[in-house]
């Protein structure tokens, strides 16, 4: 009796210590905070559960360049196996070689996605869209703002919040704006809409907003801002509507995050199966639904009510955005509005 109680023993032993050799991690890097909180419900918990033999950990840090900054510091010997990150930050990290180039072979995902998911130079691809929109305390601005040029309007002087550059809330502000006035080519000059934030900058409350832009206008300190939709959406539900969120008529344009793959990435396959998870329209949708970015791949399916808090209903209004070519003139937009914008603040 002893014998058959210890064989039993061994085995369950031996089956315990082939399973633990055979299950396999993945080591995720992306935004942490509320982006980490929903994406682990949405993405990552139904990945473990459909792959009961791999398991995600996720690294989160609060931006991209820090990302980055760490990947960097691993390039001889990866710890990390799949990055979110900037498009434009993402570039730069291809251009180090700190990523493989994610195509069919990876995902077969990647032929339906966007064409604004795939940028030139850039070894990942879209796995989220977000767009810039209209923030409002509901209290004050009694109804939904339908243009841009609310934030030019007097009633409101003083009462403004706008993340300055070098955040990219303030570069794509200044290409909407830019637009709003009357510019052409956003790449070559954006003379016409730092003039136009110039106009606004006397009743700006502040560029700098502490802890966020939306805190302050939820709870109406501020009347109007601008920000992110998917964060925007998500602080509308927390703050018992006291936070408004609008996408103006005049359209908006996306910040894209992308999914990369790091070079000689521990996991392997296991990264590569997480990522094709990822692009999927399960996915894709689970986290539309759970946090309103809009899908980058275009066969992905999402609930009418998610798609009404989305710009993926709207993409015609979507300025096309080149954000590895607004890299190139990041310091010259940052010093055109340390010249002719913030210096005309009160």
């Amino acid at each position: 009796m002893m014998f058959v109680k210890l064989s039993m023993a061994v085995s369950v032993l031996t089956i315990a210590a082939l399973s633990s050799a055979s299950a396999e991690t993945v080591t995720l890097t992306a935004y942490s905070g509320i982006f980490q909180d929903h994406y682990t419900k949405a993405v990552v918990e139904p990945f473990m559960k459909k792959y009961p033999d791999i398991t995600v950990q996720f690294y989160g840090m609060p931006n991209s360049a820090q990302m980055l900054g760490t990947l960097r510091a691993q390039k001889s010997s990866p710890q990390i196996d799949v990055a979110i990150l900037d498009v434009s930050v993402a570039k730069a990290g291809a251009d180090e070689g700190i990523f493989d180039k994610i195509d069919e072979s990876v995902s077969s995902n990647v032929k339906d996605l966007y064409p604004n998911a795939r940028a030139e130079g850039v070894a990942g691809v879209g796995v989220t869209f977000d767009n810039l929109v209209l923030i409002y305390n509901t209290d004050q601005v009694k109804q939904v703002p339908k243009s841009w040029n609310v934030l030019w309007d007097k009633q409101y002087e003083g009462k403004l919040i706008i993340p300055s550059v070098p955040d990219i809330q303030g570069t794509t502000f200044t290409i909407i704006s830019n637009k709003l006035a009357g510019g052409t080519d956003y790449k070559t000059d954006l003379a016409a809409g730092i003039a136009k934030i110039g106009e606004l900058a006397p009743g700006v409350q502040t560029w700098e907003p502490k802890p966020d832009v939306y805190a302050p206008i939820a709870n109406g300190q501020a009347a109007l801002g601008i920000g992110w939709n998917a964060r925007a959406q998500i602080y509308a539900q927390t703050s018992g509507g006291k936070l408004g969120v609008a996408l103006p008529e005049e359209g908006s344009g996306f910040q894209i995050n992308t999914i990369n793959l790091v070079k000689n990435a521990p996991a392997g396959d296991a990264a590569k199966k997480f990522i094709d998870y990822a692009l999927s329209p399960e996915a894709q949708a689970a986290f539309t639904s759970e946090m309103f970015y809009a899908p980058t791949n275009s066969k992905t399916v999402v609930a009418k009510e998610a798609i009404e808090r989305t710009a993926a209903g709207d993409m015609d209004k979507m300025i096309d955005i080149d954000w590895l070519a607004v890299a190139k003139i990041r310091d010259n937009i940052t010093e055109q509005w340390r010249r002719r914008i913030i210096p005309l603040s009160r």
